[in-house]
């Protein structure tokens, strides 16, 4: 397991962060014999920001411009992701009720855009996962709090629903009680559902590289 870090909003404005991702995975993919890794099956897992980057990274294998940086001939794709309550069309998101307040100027979202969403849509849609998915996308397991009062649950339904209506394997769990994380996630029935997701797709008999 590789725990890898990436520019934040207030260093660097999108695309820079899924850039960073994308060069770990090639990184890590380049010297898969020396760490003792399967360079054919890589997955990812993020919550939150690192949902959404999770998510981005399993629907955007194909998008070349953001392999910037060295080892640009290595694949930077994914064989299975888990994304625990990231945001995904960030334009549907802050006009969600309840959660106007992400509209601003000064909202994370915006900052991670460099403007306002709805004044940036067109930023806002190169950031979505779901506008990059197709068919070959790798299965995705997805989390979200039901009470999540800071990225609405109606974001991980978007993402999975697109995964379907593309013929992808997605499957949605909204946990019960939960906000955004808390120990409802450490629960050893989510635990072992993410283990055996991973499990599944990940050693051998797996989806291999493509």
């Amino acid at each position: 397991m590789a725990s890898i870090n990436y520019r934040l909003s207030g260093e660097a404005k999108f695309p820079a962060q899924i850039e960073d991702c994308k060069a770990a995975i090639r990184w890590l993919r380049a010297n898969a014999a020396q760490y003792g890794l399967d360079a054919s099956h890589f997955g990812v897992w993020g919550s939150s920001a690192g949902g959404h980057l999770a998510a981005l990274l399993g629907t955007s294998g194909e998008v070349k411009k953001w392999d910037a940086g060295e080892r640009s001939d290595v694949s930077s794709r994914v064989q299975a992701v888990c994304d625990f309550f990231g945001p995904t069309d960030l334009a549907q998101f802050v006009v969600t009720p309840g959660y106007e307040s992400h509209a601003k100027a000064d909202s994370p979202e915006s900052k991670l855009l460099g403007g306002a969403v709805l004044e940036n849509k067109d930023k806002a849609a190169a950031a979505n996962p779901i506008t990059y998915i197709d068919k070959d996308d790798p299965p995705f397991l997805i989390m979200h709090g039901e009470k999540d009062a800071t990225v609405s649950p109606n974001q991980s339904q978007l993402l999975h629903d697109a995964l379907q209506k593309a013929g992808v394997n997605s499957s949605l769990h909204f946990v019960a009680g939960a906000r955004h994380g808390g120990p409802e996630f450490n629960d050893p029935k989510i635990v072992a559902l993410v283990a055996a997701f991973f499990d599944q797709h990940l050693r051998s008999g797996g989806t291999p590289e493509r």
